[in-house]
C-alpha cells in the first residue's frame, strides 16, 4: 500500500514538472511579447516527420514540417495589409498556410526555398490594443503552416533564417531564440522614414509599379457587386500583347456577366454541381459565364467596342494589346466590368472582398510580370457621366502592382542582336541557342561554341541557309571552323546594329530589324540604351524616335504613321527556288560629338548595351567588330555614305 501511495506521488510528480516544462515557451513567449511597443513576431516549429521514400543522401531527404507564425499589433498605429518575410533556407515547399497568401501573387502550394513575403489574407489589417480595448482576435493574426522541407530530418529543425516586417517605414530589431524551435523579433516605427505620397490615413497610399490594376467596386448589393477592372501600363519599354489575366477566388464567388472582356473558358459547371448551385435554386446558369476558382480573361477584338452588351466600356476591346504611355497614352489601359456572385456566409453589400494571387502575361515577345498582392486604397474617382461637375466614388477599391521580372536562367530571350561595322567586313551574328536551342539539336550541331561569322548578305538568309556562305566566309578569312558547327539563334525576331560611319564631329549607326516568325507585329517599338552615345542623338530617319525623358541613356523608336507593322515571315517570289524572305524595317540613325564628349565609337561605344523588342530584352553579342587598320574618312566621303546608305536601304 506504501509502494503504491509513493508510486502515485513520484507519477504526480512526473506529470507536474512536464506541464511545467510543456507551459514554459507559451509562457516565455507572453512575456517576451509584452515587452514589445511595436509589431511583434514570431514563428515556432511546432513538429514534422520523415517522408517517403527513404533516401541514402540525407542532403535530399524530403520531411514535413509544421509550424505557427504570429503576428501582433502592440503598437499605436493600426498597421494596413501587413506583410512579413520569411527566410525560408531548407528548399521548402508550402504546402498550406492558413490567413496568407504569397505577396508576389504565386499560388500556394509553391516553392518558398529561397524565402517569402507572406500577406494577409482573411486577416489584412491589425488594429491596436487602444482601440479594441485588447481584442487579440482584432489585434493579432495566427498563420499555421505545413509544407515540406529537404535536408533537415527530425529531430533536427528547420528553422528561417530571419523573420521580419516588409510593410515600408518599419525597422526590426535583431531576432531572438526561444529554445532551438522558436525566433521572434519586434519591429518598431521608423522615426526617419518619410513618404511623399499623400492620402486618406484610413488608407495605404497607391504605390507606383511597372503596370497597375485597379479593382473598383462600384455597385453593391447583399448577393453580389459590380467590379471595373483597370490595367495601366506605366513602364516606358514595357508591353503586353493578348494579355491574359487571373487570379482566384476565395470565398467561392464566380462571375455571372462581363463587358469589355471575356472569360477564356465559358463554363458554369463548377456552380451546377457546386454550393453555388445549391444556394442559387432560382438562378439561370446557363447564362453564367465562369464558376472556376481561377478564371482567365482575355480582352475583345476592337469590333466588339460598340457592342451593347459586351462593349460600350472606355479603354477596351483591342485584342489585349497594352502600349507604353511614350507611344500612345490612351493605349496604356485596358478595362472591363464584370458582375460578381457571392456566397454564404458573404452575403452582406459592405462585405467584399478582392481576389487574390493576380497574374498577368502577354504574348511571346513581351516581357514577364510578377504582381503583388491586392492592397485596400482610397475609393476611385469618376468623371459624372451625366455632364454635371462632380466625380463618382467607388464604393472600395483595391491596388495590384506588377512589376517586370528579370527571366530565370532557364527561359531564354525571345529576340537576339548581331553586330557589324563599316571598319570589318564580317557581321558577328546572334549568339548560338540565343532563344534556346531543343534538346534533340545536340545531335547536328553544337549549343555551346560561338557563332561563326559571316558576310553582310548572309542577314537576309535563313539560318538554315546560310552554312555554306559561313564555311566560305571561314575560307575567305582564314576564320576556324568549329567540328559540330554552331547550332542557330532561334529567335523569330532578330536586329542587326551595324555602325555606319565615324568622323569628328559625329556618327551614324543603321538599324535592321527582321522578323523570321509567323505572327504579324502592329505598333511594334523598339529600344536600345547606350551609355555613352545616347545623348548625342540627333535625328532617326526612316523611324520616329527619340530619347525617353526618364532613361535619357535610351533611344525609343518605333515605325512612322501607315509603317508601323512589321510583317511576318513569307514566301520569297518563286516559292519553288527563291529563299523564305523576313519582314524588315529599317533606319539610319545619326549621332553628333560634342567638344567634351569622350566616345570612342569603334572601341565600342558605338554599340548598345542594351535592345529592346516590345519590351523583350534581347540577346546581345559578347564582342564587338574588331577596328584593324582603318583609316580617317573625310566629312564629305562621310555624308556620301549617309546618303548611298539610306538609297540603299530603301532599295534593300
Amino acid at each position: 500500500m506504501a509502494l503504491n501511495f509513493s508510486s502515485n506521488r513520484c507519477f504526480f510528480f512526473i506529470v507536474v514538472v512536464l506541464s511545467i516544462f510543456a507551459t514554459t515557451p507559451s509562457t516565455s513567449q507572453q512575456q517576451t511579447s509584452d515587452s514589445c511597443n511595436g509589431i511583434f513576431l514570431s514563428y515556432t516549429y511546432t513538429g514534422g516527420k520523415k517522408l517517403q521514400p527513404n533516401l541514402t543522401d540525407s542532403a535530399s531527404q524530403p520531411s514535413r514540417f509544421e509550424s505557427t507564425m504570429t503576428v501582433l499589433n502592440n503598437g499605436l498605429q493600426e498597421l494596413k495589409s501587413w506583410k512579413v518575410f520569411v527566410g525560408f533556407q531548407h528548399g521548402e515547399w508550402l504546402v498550406s498556410a492558413s490567413n496568407v497568401v504569397l505577396a508576389d501573387g504565386r499560388s500556394i502550394p509553391g516553392a518558398v526555398g529561397n524565402g517569402a513575403v507572406l500577406a494577409g489574407s482573411s486577416v489584412t489589417d491589425l488594429k491596436t490594443a487602444a482601440a479594441t480595448a485588447g481584442d487579440l482576435t482584432q489585434t493579432q493574426v495566427k498563420v499555421d503552416m505545413v509544407g515540406t522541407v529537404v535536408g533537415v530530418t527530425p529531430p533536427g529543425v528547420p528553422m528561417p533564417s530571419a523573420i521580419n516586417l516588409a510593410n515600408d517605414g518599419f525597422l526590426c530589431g535583431e531576432p531572438n531564440s526561444q529554445g532551438n524551435n522558436e525566433t521572434h523579433v519586434c519591429c518598431t516605427i521608423d522615426p526617419n522614414y518619410k513618404t511623399k505620397i499623400i492620402t486618406d490615413e484610413n488608407f495605404l497610399p497607391r504605390q507606383n509599379g511597372d503596370l497597375t490594376i485597379i479593382y473598383d467596386v462600384i455597385k453593391a448589393y447583399n448577393s453580389n457587386y459590380l467590379a471595373e477592372v483597370t490595367i495601366s501600363n506605366h513602364n516606358p519599354l514595357g508591353r503586353l500583347d493578348s494579355w491574359k489575366l487571373s487570379w482566384n477566388w476565395t470565398n467561392d464567388e464566380f462571375i455571372h456577366t462581363m463587358k469589355g472582356a471575356y472569360p477564356s473558358t465559358i463554363d458554369s459547371t463548377n456552380c451546377i454541381f457546386g454550393s453555388q448551385g445549391e444556394f442559387y435554386k432560382e438562378l439561370d446558369f446557363a447564362n453564367v459565364l465562369n464558376c472556376e476558382k481561377r478564371p482567365t480573361i482575355v480582352d475583345l477584338p476592337p469590333t466588339r467596342f460598340n457592342d451593347t452588351q459586351l462593349g460600350k466600356i472606355p479603354f477596351c476591346c483591342r485584342n489585349g494589346t497594352l502600349l507604353p504611355p511614350y507611344m500612345d497614352p490612351s493605349k496604356s489601359i485596358s478595362r472591363f466590368q464584370m458582375q460578381v456572385y457571392k456566397m454564404p456566409p458573404h452575403l452582406n453589400r459592405s462585405n467584399l472582398t478582392p481576389p487574390q494571387n493576380w497574374e498577368i502575361n502577354g504574348s511571346i515577345i513581351n516581357p514577364d510580370y510578377k504582381c503583388g498582392g491586392p492592397i485596400r486604397v482610397s475609393p476611385s474617382q469618376f468623371q459624372n457621366p451625366t455632364g454635371l461637375p462632380s466625380n463618382i466614388s467607388s464604393i472600395a477599391s483595391w491596388q495590384v502592382v506588377c512589376n517586370i521580372t528579370k527571366s530565370l536562367k532557364s527561359d531564354s530571350p525571345k529576340c537576339c542582336v548581331s553586330f557589324s561595322a563599316f571598319y570589318n567586313e564580317s557581321v558577328i551574328p546572334c549568339n548560338t541557342c540565343a532563344c534556346g536551342c531543343h534538346s534533340d539539336q545536340e545531335r547536328t550541331c553544337s549549343v555551346s561554341k560561338p557563332a561563326m561569322w559571316l558576310p553582310s548578305k548572309a542577314l537576309l538568309v535563313p539560318f538554315e541557309n546560310r552554312s555554306e556562305m559561313a564555311h566560305d566566309w571561314a575560307s575567305l578569312k582564314n576564320l576556324q571552323v568549329p567540328n559540330p558547327i554552331p547550332c542557330g539563334d532561334n529567335c523569330g525576331v532578330s536586329i542587326n546594329w551595324h555602325v555606319n560611319t565615324d568622323y569628328k564631329k559625329g556618327w551614324s549607326a543603321r538599324i535592321t530589324i527582321f522578323n523570321w516568325g509567323e505572327t504579324n507585329y502592329a505598333d511594334w517599338f523598339a529600344a536600345v540604351q547606350m551609355d555613352k552615345g545616347a545623348m548625342g542623338f540627333e535625328e532617326m530617319y526612316s523611324f520616329n524616335g527619340g530619347l525617353l525623358e526618364r532613361l535619357n541613356t535610351t533611344i525609343f523608336m518605333q515605325g512612322k504613321k501607315g509603317l508601323n507593322f512589321l510583317v511576318a515571315e513569307a514566301n520569297g517570289s518563286n516559292p519553288r527556288k527563291d529563299l523564305r524572305v523576313p519582314g524588315k524595317q529599317q533606319s539610319v540613325i545619326s549621332f553628333r560629338k560634342g567638344k567634351n564628349d569622350e566616345i570612342n565609337v569603334v572601341g565600342g561605344d558605338g554599340f548598345p548595351s542594351k535592345v529592346f523588342f516590345n519590351g523583350e530584352e534581347c540577346s546581345l553579342p559578347s564582342v564587338f567588330p574588331s577596328n584593324g587598320l582603318r583609316n580617317e574618312l573625310s566629312l564629305y566621303t562621310i555624308m556620301i555614305l549617309i546618303l548611298l546608305s539610306i538609297i540603299l536601304m530603301q532599295q534593300w
